[in-house]
């Protein structure tokens, strides 16, 4: 699993078209849906945690956890600038935010959490069933009884129907970038060939270039590993509705449950 180096500089600005409030509205949603309406939460894959401060902002205790240096002092500085900037009317403060440089796989932590969540298809990033067990192992036994754990994962369609060997480009007058997908259909896994030129302070464009990968799983083993892991599978919905997985759904979001909570 490959952590985001010179392109975590600049990964804020070419996402800036992830819908970050709809999903934290979607997630404290679920939360509050299984009972969780306080303590700490976990994110895991947090990058520079813009869910991170979110769900600060709703009231709960955060530990944000990615395997990226760079995306955590980003994620750092970000929530110092927001902390310098808190009128004295708010009681949400920024600063306490636990940030951890650790693989979610190698997940370790000096207590429990009352919840876990991880967005922005992290997962998939998990290459081998094996990475994806471990690592759900290790949320499980974080877990206080009756947590839950929400994420979201693309989908097998995703990948195949609509990425593929898709190129998408995009040019701004502070960047461009060039996104080049292969898909192997036998493997399951993704290739993303990322290119991008930003522009600097001088006004010369700086080159950036990043290759990851991604692997697609059926929600069937992602089921299996949960139940191996000791979780109770609660639901899976296509993503941001409480409508079940289609055969064409882009993203579905899944959630497990620790000592029996599926039934809410």
């Amino acid at each position: 699993m490959e952590a985001y180096t010179g392109f975590a500089q600049v990964y804020d600005l070419f996402m800036d078209n992830v819908p970050y409030g709809e999903w934290s509205r979607y997630l404290i949603g679920l939360l509050r849906e299984y009972g969780i309406k306080d303590g700490t939460v976990l994110e895991l894959g947090c990058g520079t945690g813009k869910m991170t401060r979110l769900l600060r902002r709703e009231g709960y205790d955060m530990i944000g956890v990615d395997s990226s240096a760079e995306m955590l002092e980003l994620a750092a500085e970000a929530s110092l600038t927001l902390e310098a900037s808190i009128t004295q009317e708010t009681e949400i403060s920024y600063d306490d935010i636990l940030y951890l440089l650790q693989d979610m796989r190698e997940l370790e932590l000096c207590g429990s959490v009352r919840a876990a969540v991880s967005v922005c298809d992290s997962l998939n990033y998990l290459l081998k069933e094996q990475d994806l067990l471990e690592t759900f192992r290790r949320v499980r036994q974080y877990l206080e009884p009756g947590g839950i754990f929400i994420f979201d994962m693309n989908t097998l369609y995703k990948y195949r129907e609509l990425l593929g060997e898709a190129t998408i480009a995009e040019n701004r007058e502070e960047g461009s970038f060039i996104w080049e997908n292969y898909f192997d259909a036998e493997s399951g896994i993704n290739e993303y060939d990322l290119t991008l030129f930003v522009r600097e302070k001088d006004g010369l464009y700086r080159k950036y270039e990043e290759t990851h990968f991604q692997r697609a799983y059926e929600l069937h083993t992602v089921k299996d590993l949960l139940e191996k892991a000791g979780f109770t599978f609660a639901a899976a919905y296509d993503a941001c509705t409480r409508e079940p997985v289609r055969t064409d759904s882009e993203r579905m979001y899944v959630i497990a449950a620790a000592d029996g909570n599926g039934g809410k």
